[in-house]
């Protein structure tokens, strides 16, 4: 039987390994878009970055809710759903030291300047989710 994870334990969860999360933001019509993201925590936030120009970028401009999810594909079964609003940045400085930290941890420290480089250009943009709900479980299939 599932059980909630406490606060460290979901914090914990998210950080772990390079797992991604699918990233839900608004369409003008009002529809669902999904998208996995790479991501790290800060404090009670969420970073993550995109272009601009993207969906997810032109979503989260005109309309800042997000959904979240990071899950663990095999038994038992844990998994994390976030909620929050966004904001986006395009401050430089901001953007290529989080994309230089994002990259760091889905590509290894060694490349993370690298990342922040590539990543901390005009025309990308720094997301900062604050969340403001969270459900988190493990052992959903024990």
């Amino acid at each position: 039987m599932a059980q909630k994870m406490t606060d460290e334990e979901w914090r914990a969860f998210v950080s772990q390994g390079t797992r991604t999360a699918k990233l839900s933001t608004v369409r003008s019509d009002g529809s669902p878009h999904v998208t996995p993201i790479w991501f790290v925590l800060d404090g009670d936030d969420l970073v993550f970055n995109t272009g601009k120009s993207s969906v997810k970028g032109r979503n989260l401009a005109r309309d800042g809710r997000v959904a979240l999810c990071v899950d663990e594909d095999r038994p038992p079964y844990d998994f994390v759903v976030l909620r929050g609003r966004a904001v986006v940045s395009e401050d430089l400085d901001e953007l290529r030291h989080w994309a230089g930290r994002i990259g760091a941890r889905y590509m290894g420290e060694e490349r993370a300047e690298e990342f922040g480089a590539r990543n901390g250009v005009p025309g990308e943009l720094l997301v900062r989710v604050t969340i403001d709900k969270v459900l988190a479980e493990k052992g959903v299939a024990d």
